[in-house]
């Protein structure tokens, strides 16, 4: 299978694959350590704790829904978010990490799954034309702006939760 999901089904395993070994090494970190600044952040010279990779998660999760959700009542969308520019997706990142900041970690764990589930269940309801038949933003399909948004970061920083835990000596 192509490490990029071309079809409905692929991109569905792809997420959920990614969600799973995503939250396996998440529940290995003890809360006592998901407040450490240790990881490397988005903006060049940052450090993020692991707290912090989920409410990125969750962030980008929720833009997706929010972008199907204004798009399919015909509404305007402010790509990436309002108040934000692709040129400035650190900041956006920042403008997470400080939305999600009070949140215990179990209560970060929750909300990325159930804003995996949403995802999950809109992609149920798309078809293969939906997602990957036209252009849906730009030249992006939308199956395409999923996977962007949801399986590739996941794997990405699933790469730094691996670091973090084996600098701790976690399994």
């Amino acid at each position: 299978m192509s490490s990029i999901p071309q079809s409905k089904d692929a991109l569905e395993q792809a997420i959920r694959d990614a969600h799973a070994k995503l939250m396996s090494d998440y529940r290995a970190v003890p809360e006592h350590m998901t407040r450490k600044l240790s990881l490397e952040g988005n903006v060049k010279g940052t450090q993020i704790s692991v707290c912090d990779t989920v409410a990125y998660l969750i962030g980008w999760g929720q833009l997706v829904l929010k972008w199907h959700t204004l798009t399919s009542q015909d509404l305007p969308v402010d790509f990436p978010d309002t108040g934000f520019k692709w040129n400035q997706l650190g900041l956006l990142a920042q403008h997470f990490q400080r939305e999600y900041n009070e949140w215990q970690y179990a209560a970060l764990l929750d909300e990325l799954d159930t804003t995996t589930a949403q995802i999950l269940a809109l992609i149920a309801h798309l078809s293969d034309d939906q997602l990957y038949g036209e252009s849906w933003y730009e030249a992006w399909t939308l199956g395409r702006m999923i996977q962007f948004n949801t399986s590739s970061p996941m794997k990405n920083i699933r790469t730094k939760v691996r670091r973090f835990k084996k600098g701790k000596g976690l399994r």
